[in-house]
Parts: structure tokens; C-alpha cells; sequence
């Protein structure tokens, strides 16, 4: 066992880092063990939108996505690395009666009519993350204050402690495999990009018929979706799913039409049946006083619920 590290936390996604980032803030000497490089995890492929997409109410979760909408706000006022607050518009078709259960985390939603085939209009503002530099600056955080971060595929959380006696599992879709755990599933993500033609606002349907859908605006371009397919393991391209992303982006968004196309990008988000697993292991398996920690399942809803949740993890973790 390392002594020179207080908690292993295992996984390199924004699930991981944000979690060894908190717990470093609170002392604890902390290394990550990544399979990827950061910047190839899944995380890297979100629209990373503050959103709690396909994620049930909650108090917890309520409560973490709060959290996280708070310091994401303070991060974009402070220039940290894409980070900005976005304005958006929500498009609803089915009837509105009070507003949904996350509203509390924006503090400014207000509700609105709609024209046909739409019930109404919520305006409200929320934050917006590109992963590429946004993972780069949390890695850059961590071992500035001293944590690192290792390349190294973990085969069983038990050989985890060999370096350090705290455990932190945040490995996504793997902990499916890891923590023996069978309500971990992927859920195939399908995004579009498209060049920005100075777009500011994000835009969503995600009452659309034909599927999801949602425009996101980020400095040189636009993230267009998508798809949220439960039990789908590939991420193979797939044209035609690609040309029907594109037109319901453009019928929401006319601006968008002829813009040129960029790429795409699929992924498989992380999901659990039942929700987030942010919990003691009562049976950690490992030497004499050791504590394992599990922080996996989030879907969708990684970037949302990230800063809240490693909140709850470090507390975990230290025994807070």
C-alpha cells in the first residue's frame, strides 16, 4: 500500500475527477487510476449541458443537482475553461400544470405560451461545458495541489488498495463488471456538430415524436441531438440516424439549415436502473480498515450532478 496517497479514486470521466478534486480540497492526499486519458473518456462526447436528462426526482438528486448548478455558476464567473452560462428554451407538447421537479436548481425559470404544437415555453438559464478543456483543467487542478493521475486498468476494485486504504469507484460503465452490479447498462448516445452560425441560445424538444431533440450552441459550433437508445452497446456510425438528427435540428432551429457539418460523435452513457449508486460498500472486501465507495450510474446527467455528488462522495469517503 502507497503512503503517499489517502484515497484511490478509480475512473478518469468528470464523475472521478470532480469527485478526487473535492476530496483533495478536504486534505486527503488522492490519485486517480484511469483506463483512458481523460480526454477519451465518454464524458468527452456529452453536450454537457446542465440538464438532469432521463433522471428520476429525487431529493438526492435534487440536492446534487442544485449544488452542481451553484458552482458551475461560479466557475463560468470565474473564466474557468468552457464554462459559460447559456440561456435556453424549453419547448413543451404535453400539458403544463406547475413547474418540473429540477426548476429550484435554476432560480430563473419562467414559463411562457407557445404556439402550436407546442403548450408552452420555459425560459431559464443554465451552464454549459466543453469537456475537452474543461476535463484538462480539472486534471491540472488535482496535481497542482499535489494528486496524480495514473494510467492504469483496474481488473478487480480489491487491487485498488494496494494504493490507498479509501476507494473510490466511479468507473462508469465498467463498475457494471467491477461492483457485480446488473442494473448498469449503456445508453447510446448520437450527437451531430455542426458550424455555429451565431447561435447563443440552447434549444429543446425533447417531447419531439420523432425523438429527442436539442440544439446547444458553443463557441465554434453546435451540438446537435440526439439519441438516448437503453441497451445499445456500439457506437458504429450511423447516416441515417445522423440525417435525422440534423432535420429536427433544422425545423427547430431554421438558422441551422446549410450550415456546414462537422462530424459527429457517439457514446455510451454510463446509466443504472434504479439511478445514481452513491454509497458505502458495507462489505469492501479489502485489508482491515479499509472503505470502498461507490459513485457510478449517473447516465446522461454526469456534468449535472457532478459537483454535488462528490460532495456526497467525500463525505463518504473521510468519514464526514
Amino acid at each position: 500500500m502507497t503512503a503517499a496517497t489517502d484515497v484511490v479514486v478509480v475512473g478518469g470521466g468528470v464523475i472521478g475527477l470532480t469527485a478526487a478534486v473535492t476530496i483533495q480540497q478536504r486534505g486527503a492526499r488522492v490519485t486517480v487510476l484511469a483506463a483512458d486519458d481523460p480526454a477519451d473518456t465518454v464524458s468527452t462526447v456529452a453536450a454537457a449541458v446542465w440538464y438532469p436528462s432521463h433522471t428520476d426526482q429525487d431529493p438526492r438528486v435534487l440536492r446534487w443537482a442544485v449544488e452542481t448548478h451553484r458552482e458551475l455558476g461560479r466557475q463560468a464567473a470565474d473564466g474557468v475553461p468552457g464554462v459559460v452560462d447559456r440561456p435556453t428554451r424549453m419547448l413543451l407538447r404535453h400539458p403544463y400544470a406547475e413547474p418540473p421537479w429540477w426548476a429550484e436548481a435554476c432560480g430563473d425559470l419562467v414559463a411562457e405560451s407557445a404556439r402550436a404544437p407546442y403548450t408552452a415555453l420555459l425560459r431559464f438559464t443554465v451552464p454549459m461545458v466543453e469537456m475537452t478543456p474543461y476535463l484538462a483543467w480539472l486534471r491540472q487542478r488535482l496535481t497542482a495541489g499535489g494528486g496524480r493521475v495514473l494510467r492504469r486498468r483496474v481488473r478487480r476494485l480489491v487491487d485498488a488498495y494496494d494504493t490507498a486504504p479509501v476507494v473510490v469507484n466511479a468507473t462508469g460503465l465498467a463498475a457494471g463488471r467491477l461492483a457485480a452490479d446488473p442494473a448498469v447498462h449503456p445508453v447510446r448516445g448520437h450527437l451531430v456538430l455542426v458550424a455555429n452560425p451565431g447561435l447563443t441560445v440552447s434549444v429543446r424538444d425533447e417531447d419531439d415524436p420523432a425523438g429527442i431533440t436539442y440544439v446547444h450552441p458553443r463557441r465554434y459550433d453546435v451540438v446537435l441531438g440526439g439519441t438516448y437508445q437503453r441497451g445499445v452497446g456500439h457506437t458504429a456510425p450511423d447516416p441515417d440516424t445522423a440525417a435525422a438528427i440534423l432535420r429536427r435540428c433544422v425545423a427547430l432551429v431554421p438558422e441551422l439549415a446549410a450550415v456546414p457539418v462537422l462530424g459527429e460523435r457517439i457514446g455510451l452513457r454510463p446509466a443504472r436502473h434504479g439511478g445514481p449508486r452513491v454509497e458505502m460498500d458495507p462489505d469492501p472486501a479489502g485489508p482491515p480498515g479499509s472503505r470502498l465507495v461507490h459513485a457510478y450510474g449517473h447516465g446522461g446527467a454526469g456534468v449535472t450532478l457532478s459537483w454535488g455528488c462528490a460532495a456526497e462522495v467525500a463525505d463518504l469517503a473521510l468519514g464526514g
